[in-house]
C-alpha cells in the first residue's frame, strides 16, 4: 500500500496569502498631502515692475550702443511679450544673450518674463545676475530689485520681501543741488 502525502503545505500558503492581503486592508492608508497652490503673479506684474524703474527722478539713464541684430532680437522680444508669448520672447533673449553675454538689460528683462510667467527662483537669479553686472543705481537697478521683492512676496518670504524693498531704496540717488 502506498501513503498518502499530507497536502498540509497548499493549505497552509492559501492561508499565509490570505493574511497577508488581508493585513493589507488594515494597514493606514497614506494619502500624499496636496500640492501648495502655486501663485502666480497678476498680469500686471510687468507694469509694476518696469514703473519702479521710473519712480525716481534720480537723472540717472545709462543707454548703452547696441549691435543691430540684438536690436533686431530685442524688437522681436516685445512683439512677442505684447502678445503675451513669453515663451517665445524669453528665446528670442537667450539668442540675444549668446550674442552679448551677460548684458545687463536683457537679463532684467528675461527676470521680468520668468517672473510672469511663475518662475520665481529664475527670477530672483536673473534679476541678480542683472545688478551684479549693472550700474547698481537708477531704474535697472530698482527694476532687479523690484523683481527680487515681487518674487519673495509671493513665495511667502515677507523678510526678504521686506529687504528688497530696502535695497531698491538704495538704488536712487539724489540729483546734486545746483546753485
Amino acid at each position: 500500500m502506498r501513503q498518502r502525502k499530507p497536502k498540509g503545505r497548499r493549505p497552509l500558503l492559501a492561508t499565509m496569502a490570505a493574511a497577508a492581503l488581508l493585513g493589507g486592508c488594515a494597514a493606514p492608508q497614506v494619502r500624499p498631502e496636496p500640492e501648495a497652490a502655486v501663485v502666480l503673479p497678476s498680469p500686471d506684474v510687468l507694469a509694476q515692475v518696469r514703473a519702479a524703474g521710473r519712480e525716481a527722478d534720480d537723472g540717472i539713464d545709462v543707454t548703452p550702443l547696441r549691435d543691430p541684430v540684438v536690436e533686431d532680437l530685442r524688437e522681436r522680444a516685445a512683439r512677442q511679450e505684447a502678445a503675451r508669448d513669453y515663451a517665445r520672447a524669453e528665446e528670442s533673449l537667450d539668442e540675444a544673450l549668446r550674442l552679448v553675454p551677460g548684458d545687463p538689460e536683457l537679463l532684467q528683462w528675461r527676470a521680468e518674463l520668468a517672473l510672469a510667467r511663475g518662475a520665481f527662483d529664475e527670477a530672483v537669479r536673473l534679476a541678480g545676475d542683472s545688478w551684479e553686472r549693472g550700474p547698481r543705481l537708477g531704474g535697472l537697478c530698482r527694476r532687479s530689485w523690484a523683481v527680487i521683492r515681487v518674487a519673495r512676496e509671493l513665495t511667502g518670504y515677507p523678510e526678504a520681501a521686506a529687504a528688497a524693498q530696502a535695497q531698491l531704496a538704495r538704488c536712487t540717488v539724489a540729483p546734486p543741488v545746483r546753485m
